[in-house]
């Protein structure tokens, strides 16, 4: 039995459509299969990042770390001047919490402060003014400059 025109037309009309429907999912397939390569690519730029800026900021802190023991070591630039007025008896007497002046007098040393032999006003009777610096039994009231100091005791700068 042979098929009319007409059945012959709708059956290539179906396999036409059979074919675009196939070729329609088969391009959905792609499509979908590129959307998760990229998100895969994606995912994996976002980890490379996270692992660069967690670098970064490692070697930030690492570099800080180890500029804060290379300062920390250092020695100050007045040491030997400090240990000098030490070698010669001279004692500063302030008041550390609530003097400007004997706050002032501290940051003319800087970290070297740490050699000069420093005491609280209470400790000897009869200071009226801060900081105080008694070389040789003398008192030296108020703010003395490196110079002055250096005149005093005939330590070196």
């Amino acid at each position: 039995m042979e098929l009319t025109k007409r059945e012959k037309r709708k059956l290539r009309l179906d396999k036409i459509r059979h074919q675009s429907q196939e070729a329609q999912k088969e391009h959905e397939q792609n499509l979908e299969h590129q959307t998760n390569l990229q998100q895969q690519q994606k995912q994996g730029k976002s980890k490379y990042k996270y692992y660069t800026i967690a670098g970064v900021i490692g070697v930030v802190i690492l570099a800080a770390v180890a500029y804060s023991a290379y300062s920390i070591n250092k020695p100050g630039p007045y040491d030997n001047f400090a240990k000098c007025l030490n070698e010669k008896g001279a004692v500063m007497y302030g008041a550390m919490d609530w003097c400007k002046y004997t706050h002032a007098q501290k940051a003319m040393f800087g970290k070297s402060f740490k050699y000069i032999n420093y005491h609280e006003h209470q400790d000897l009777n009869g200071i009226k003014k801060t900081p105080t610096w008694v070389i040789n039994g003398a008192w030296h009231e108020n703010v003395k400059s490196l110079a002055e100091l250096a005149a005093l005791t005939g330590c070196k700068i």
